[in-house]
């Protein structure tokens, strides 16, 4: 088939790096970066977290080419502030933010589990019973 090998879309080539940054020479504290072995979901989610930077004036991104596997983003900063700086800024905090997401995500979790194995042992349920129960008449969920 013509389809590329799947390691490609993660592989980082030998003489390529991860991010690579091109200082525009006709607008002032602005530049390019060209994002390796990424898509439009880290696209997105990076230009959003620029955008929330009070120093950061533009940013954009794009994906050149469906068959290629990286972004480009485009930043201008406010004298005094390096796009280079905006970006990892604005990583570190799209970082601290998907780890307070996933935090949050396990104490929701943790918290529904520990409420239906309270539900079960009040009715005076076994938990690993009413477990092999369900799953015993998964395919048996029909109303008559």
């Amino acid at each position: 088939m013509n389809a590329p090998d799947r390691f490609e879309l993660f592989v980082i080539p030998e003489g390529k790096k991860k991010v690579e940054m091109e200082v525009d020479t006709k607008i002032p504290n602005a530049a390019t970066f060209t994002i390796e072995r990424e898509d439009h979901t880290l696209g997105n989610m990076l230009r959003g977290q620029l955008l929330k930077d009070p120093r950061v004036l533009f940013s954009g991104y794009k994906v050149p080419h469906p068959l290629e596997h990286n972004f480009v983003v485009k930043v201008q900063t406010v004298p005094g502030t390096s796009p280079g700086k905006a970006l990892k800024d604005a990583t570190s905090e799209l970082i601290s933010e998907i780890n307070a997401l996933k935090n949050k995500f396990d104490m929701d979790v943790l918290r529904h589990r520990t409420f239906e194995d309270a539900k079960a042992s009040q009715a005076g349920y076994d938990v690993d019973s009413m477990n092999a129960l369900e799953n015993h008449h998964a395919g048996m969920d029909v109303d008559f």
